[in-house]
C-alpha cells in the first residue's frame, strides 16, 4: 500500500499513551486531531487540531465528527485511547468504568464510521486487555467491559470485511507504563497500520505483552 499522509483522530490524547501516539503520528507526517476533556492539557499535545469533547455524550460526539470533517478533513483513522481502570465487581466501579470504556467507544465508532468506511485506508484502533480473555472476580467489571469492547470491535470488523479497505484492530496489553507495555511501543505498533493491507488487519488482535 502506498504511503500517504492521513487524517487521524486520537482520543484520550492527554494521557501518556495519547501523547506518545499523537507525537509519533505527527512526526510521520500525518494530520493529527487530538481529542480530550481538558483544554489546558490538550493544548500541549502534538497535533494539528485540538478539540474538547465528552465522548460519553453521543450527540456531542456526532456534532464533533461533523466539525472535524468540515474544519480539518474527512477522517482516515481513529485511535481510541479513552479508558481507565478500577478493580471490583460492585455497582460503583461498573458505573465509573462503563461510560469510559464501552459507551465512549460506541459513540466514537458511530460518529466516525462513515468517514472510515469511505477512506481507502480507514482504521479504528483500540487498546485491549489480556483480562478480556482471563477475567478475575476481583476485577470482574473491568474484564467484562474490556471483553465487550473487543466484541464491539469484531462487530465493526464484520461490517468492513466485504469492502476490504477499512480495518478494526485491537492491540492487547497487560498494562501500560511501569512493568507493562511502554507507551512508545504502542505508538510504534500503530504507525504501520495505514500501510498494511486492510484484509490482513481487519479483526486482528495484536499481542503486545511479550
Amino acid at each position: 500500500m502506498t504511503t500517504h499522509s492521513r487524517t487521524i483522530v486520537v482520543t484520550g490524547a492527554t494521557g501518556e499513551t495519547g501523547r506518545a501516539v499523537a507525537a509519533a503520528l505527527s512526526e510521520a507526517g500525518h494530520t493529527v486531531v487530538a481529542i480530550g476533556s481538558n483544554a489546558e492539557r490538550l493544548s500541549s499535545v502534538a497535533a494539528n487540531a485540538h478539540y474538547v469533547c465528552d465522548l460519553t455524550e453521543g450527540s456531542r460526539v456526532a456534532d464533533l465528527a461533523v466539525r472535524i470533517r468540515e474544519e480539518v478533513a474527512p477522517v482516515d483513522g481513529v485511535v481510541h485511547l479513552v479508558g481507565g481502570w478500577r478493580g471490583g465487581n460492585d455497582d460503583e466501579s461498573w458505573e465509573w468504568l462503563e461510560p469510559r470504556l464501552l459507551t465512549s467507544l460506541r459513540h466514537t465508532t458511530l460518529a466516525f464510521r462513515d468517514d472510515l468506511t469511505a477512506s481507502d485506508a480507514g482504521r479504528l484502533v483500540i487498546v485491549g486487555s489480556v483480562s478480556a480473555t482471563k477475567p478475575t472476580w476481583s476485577g470482574a467489571n473491568y474484564s467484562v467491559l474490556k471483553a465487550a469492547e473487543e466484541a464491539w470491535m469484531q462487530a465493526v470488523a464484520s461490517g468492513w470485511r466485504k469492502a476490504g479497505t477499512a480495518a478494526a484492530v485491537i492491540l492487547a496489553v497487560q498494562s501500560i507504563g511501569d512493568g507493562g507495555t511502554p507507551a512508545g511501543r504502542l505508538a510504534d505498533a500503530i504507525l504501520p497500520l495505514w500501510t498494511t493491507d486492510a484484509a490482513e488487519l481487519n479483526g486482528a488482535r495484536i499481542d503486545l505483552t511479550a
